[in-house]
């Protein structure tokens, strides 16, 4: 098999030289060929009046008619903004709380407090989102939960957070950092052991405390994994966590100016009738926007240190 002329390796060759590495990849290339690109054809529902009768290329086209579910609503806007900015606080706070755990388990010498502090820490993350919702309610109803219980024994006033919109965004980016960062913390702990050992070594033999050596050692291996999993998590900052709102939140219309996301108003706008296309409408609205934004931040990125960007 030829080069080409510049002396690079043609596809071919490339395929030859790492089809083991390929092969590895092949479930996964299997996976997503599958399961997001096969079901593509399928986004067209949100661009027809969908029968059962005439099936999704039979039935009547109506162009973005779909899509005026939202816009007509008068409420796209403050879904929108209710939407990302929550998941803006997920990704930042997530991540930022998720270095800092990976950080201090790598710190800890004593290895079985190591493994004990990683397993009650992972614990939350396998917790359904049903038996969180009861928990939370359990903790702050306002006749029986254990909070006002305290309340009322310290001769205080009952709390009713069920009835205060603005506590809200509070409360959901805790519960969702308590039942996140343990898991979020692997992939950056993983990271952390990958950092060459002869390094810290050296460093400590340099006479290194334990906070240089974390400013100027770790954060900076810590990077490229940072802004990678920054750039995949912007992709679905316009679609929000619907098991953590529904089942925290419920349907209770006091809280929604503060709690309601493009989700949880879909569902209760379709749950009735089964409006298939209204759903496709929103979820592909979803992806274009999510798209753009990782097209955007990983072109910014790409300018500033093109060794981090995605592609």
């Amino acid at each position: 098999m030829k080069r080409k002329k510049n002396g690079e390796m043609t596809f071919i060759q490339k395929v030859v030289r790492y089809r083991v590495l390929l092969l590895m990849c092949l479930p996964a290339i299997v996976f997503f060929f599958l399961f997001n690109y096969v079901p593509l054809p399928g986004i067209y529902v949100a661009f027809v009046k969908y029968n059962y009768r005439d099936g999704i290329f039979g039935s009547k086209f109506v162009g973005l008619q779909n899509f005026e579910f939202l816009a007509s609503s008068g409420k796209l806007l403050s879904l929108t903004k209710n939407t990302i900015l929550y998941n803006i606080a997920f990704i930042l706070l997530g991540n930022f709380l998720a270095v800092f755990v990976a950080i201090l388990l790598n710190e800890m010498r004593s290895k079985w407090f190591k493994k004990v502090s990683q397993t009650l820490m992972f614990l939350p993350y396998f917790i359904s989102q049903v038996l969180v919702g009861i928990l939370v309610f359990n903790l702050l109803n306002y006749d029986t939960g254990f909070v006002n219980g305290i309340l009322t024994k310290l001769g205080m006033e009952r709390w009713q957070p069920y009835s205060d919109p603005s506590v809200w965004p509070v409360l959901l980016v805790i519960i969702y950092l308590w039942q996140q960062t343990g898991y979020n913390s692997v992939v950056y702990f993983a990271s952390i052991m990958g950092i060459d050992g002869e390094m810290m070594e050296a460093a400590k033999v340099d006479g290194a405390n334990g906070f240089q050596r974390i400013r100027y050692i770790i954060l900076p291996s810590l990077k490229p994994t940072i802004v990678i999993l920054l750039l995949f998590a912007l992709g679905g900052i316009v679609k929000g966590n619907f098991g953590l709102f529904y089942n925290i939140v419920g349907t209770n219309p006091i809280l929604y100016e503060t709690t309601d996301i493009i989700e949880t108003y879909v569902y209760r706008a379709t749950m009735t009738d089964f409006n298939f296309m209204t759903a496709s409408a929103v979820g592909l609205y979803q992806s274009i926007v999510g798209f753009v934004i990782v097209m955007v931040v990983n072109y910014v990125v790409k300018k500033i240190e093109p060794d981090y960007s995605l592609f």
